[in-house]
């Protein structure tokens, strides 16, 4: 097998975007490589849904036109992501196999007519893929457009689980490995309770329609299952891909997806991906989309990473669908490059006139004409050297976990408003708030090169994570607590002990009660007041804990509510921004941890990469800054770059 060469750096960032050509006649083909130099275009992510072109027919196979575009892409000197084309298989899948489509939980079948219709078990869809695959890189490999592999297409968007009989299958071996015998499992699951234990593994099902309540366990071990089996299909491809060549490999993701372990997945991807459409309806959308961009650099462990999608203006899948306004398009790109892209690529170059993206806006318009804000934006990159390859310059992480994530989801908790993305977004946008530039990082992760860490409402902890935290503090650390953190093993099980027995030593708290409200309840925390819903808690102090806020009026009044013990911050409740900002100021003034810029005004953006500042204004107004002590002025969603003082 060919072992991949590091992520090369290019020169300034990647510009480009999913080009289509089977869309379109050959002579439109010329005409786009024209169009894309005068764009400044450097990269084109070439053939994702392009299987039934190349194979129309079981093993019939044409790919002398997908030759015929690396050529002229390589002629204009434009380089290729070139995908593998497994991302949708063609309807001759279903009919040579109908078993090869997704079921549902109530056993309702999926047909063809849309995208991503297999179901991830199957091993007809498998072993077609693979030759496809084959195909493509015994004949391309050594193309010299390509720099770049890219296998399948946003996994599990659409279809990231099936409940057929051969997903049972694949399940129970899965569960085989992961637990042993039968009664291990029995054990995982706690089957003991509602006469669930199972005697034979024939037994054992997924998660199909239940009369009530499935069993939590059950629902956990499913959702790592199904992460794990379209991990499979991208393992396969990647390493069907190596032993013809030794170029990196990536998929393309979608930020806190909810069906797949992202973390998991990354480290078998040689540089992460990411595609990133915000929701210009949102005001505080770039807030979720600077998360989403530090989730990225964090699963790739500080690397950096490639915006693979954006649009130009809207997208075509929301109820409205709202165009970015004016310097939108231009700022959220560079926020991108900001916080880690090399890259900054578009869905797609050439806007389709067919199919169910026709209103999805591209680089190109249905005039036929490159928009102008594309070729302002692609010279501004082909300038913008001494960036790529740097590093993202920040002492604060945040923690995420999908399993914590999945299992928090599953029904029947105290208050299933609390989410672990809610939370965690509620977090991150305090940070963001006080200029601080955040790792979003998995659980266990190494921590020792942060000076302050948030654990958001991390319901679940393994073993080696709490040690991972508990090392972290004892090494001189400091840590930030959400509420219902720690109740539950990687089981999804209760150890006996005082709440929350995962972090009770480390907080310095017992939880006597956890207390969703019926309405809303008061915190007075740093001479404010904060209103609080969905949560709160009884908290018993021990001795040498410091109180910081506690609750006023009603059953909780005169409670402590947000606790110091030693370098750990808890706070029992969500709370709302301006309570979140307060813990978190003091906590980064414990940490010694401070903003790339201070003084921002809000909705003002500063974050430093290698010797760069990027200052951004994602407000309607102009803003003057000063850096070094030289007056910058932004106008209403605007960025600067400038060398950093």
């Amino acid at each position: 097998m060919t072992t991949p060469g590091p992520w090369s750096a290019p020169h300034v960032p990647w510009f480009g975007g999913d080009y289509n050509p089977e869309q379109w006649p050959e002579d439109v083909w010329v005409r786009d490589v024209e169009l894309m130099r005068a764009a400044g275009v450097t990269l084109a992510t070439v053939g994702v849904f392009s299987w039934a072109r190349l194979e129309p027919r079981p093993g019939e196979y044409d790919l002398d036109w997908l030759g015929r575009v690396l050529d002229l892409l390589h002629g204009g000197g434009i380089a290729v992501d070139l995908a593998t084309a497994t991302a949708s298989p063609p309807p001759w899948l279903a009919r040579l196999d109908p078993a090869s489509l997704p079921v549902r939980a109530d056993g309702s079948r999926l047909w063809p007519g849309s995208r991503q219709a297999y179901c991830p078990s199957s091993t007809t869809y498998r072993e077609r893929s693979l030759a496809l695959v084959e195909r493509l890189a015994t004949r391309y490999a050594d193309h010299p457009a390509l720099v770049l592999w890219h296998v399948g297409n946003e996994f599990g968007n659409h279809v990231a689980e099936c409940f057929c009989d051969r997903s049972a299958e694949r399940f129970r071996e899965w569960l085989r490995d992961r637990h042993g015998g039968i009664e291990a499992l029995n054990a995982a699951w706690g089957t003991a309770f509602w006469s669930q234990h199972y005697s034979d593994w024939a037994e054992v099902l997924p998660p199909r329609a239940t009369p009530t309540f499935g069993n939590p366990g059950q629902a956990l071990d499913w959702r790592r299952f199904c992460s794990d089996e379209l991990l499979g299909h991208y393992l396969a491809e990647r390493d069907l891909l190596r032993r013809h060549s030794a170029l990196p490999v990536t998929t393309n993701f979608v930020g806190f997806w909810p069906e797949l372990d992202y973390s998991s997945w990354a480290p078998h991807l040689d540089v992460v991906s990411q595609d990133t459409y915000q929701d210009p309806a949102d005001p505080r959308t770039h807030v979720d989309a600077a998360m989403v961009c530090d989730l990225m650099r964090g699963l790739g462990d500080g690397r950096p990473w490639l915006l693979m999608e954006q649009t130009t203006a809207r997208v075509n899948w929301r109820e409205r669908n709202v165009a970015k306004r004016p310097g939108q398009y231009r700022a959220w790109s560079l926020q991108a490059v900001a916080r880690g892209a090399d890259a900054v690529l578009h869905f797609q170059w050439r806007q389709s006139t067919a199919g169910a993206e026709k209103w999805h806006s591209a680089m190109v318009g249905h005039d036929g004409e490159p928009r102008a804000d594309v070729a302002a934006l692609g010279a501004e990159l082909a300038a913008l050297t001494g960036v790529t390859g740097q590093p993202v310059h920040g002492r604060t992480a945040l923690v995420f976990s999908w399993p914590s994530w999945w299992a928090q989801a599953q029904p029947a908790q105290p208050a299933a408003e609390l989410d672990h993305l809610t939370e965690a977004r509620r977090w991150y946008a305090g940070t963001w708030d006080e200029g601080l530039t955040v790792d979003v990082v998995r659980p266990g992760a190494d921590l020792t090169a942060y000076a302050l860490v948030v654990l958001p409402t991390v319901y679940l902890l393994a073993d080696a994570e709490v040690a991972a935290l508990e090392a972290y503090v004892a090494g001189g650390g400091t840590l930030v607590v959400g509420c219902w953190s720690g109740l539950v093993d990687d089981r999804d099980q209760v150890p006996v002990g005082r709440y929350p027995a995962r972090l009770r030593d480390l907080l310095g708290v017992t939880v006597l009660e956890h207390l969703p409200p019926a309405g809303p309840v008061t915190v007075e925390l740093a001479g404010d007041r904060h209103q609080v819903a969905v949560w709160s808690e009884r908290l018993a102090p021990d001795p040498g804990t410091e109180v910081l806020g506690s609750y006023a009026g009603g059953e909780l009044d005169g409670c402590p509510a947000v606790t110091r013990h030693g370098r750990v911050f808890y706070a029992s409740a969500p709370l709302p921004p301006a309570g979140t900002r307060a813990v978190l100021a003091a906590a980064a003034a414990a940490a010694g941890v401070g903003p790339a810029l201070a003084g921002l005004p809000p909705g003002v953006e500063a974050v430093r990469r290698g010797d760069s500042l990027f200052l951004l204004n994602h407000t309607d107004a102009p803003v003057e800054l000063v850096v070094g002590g030289e007056p910058v002025r932004l106008a209403a969603r605007d960025a600067v770059v400038r060398r950093a003082p």
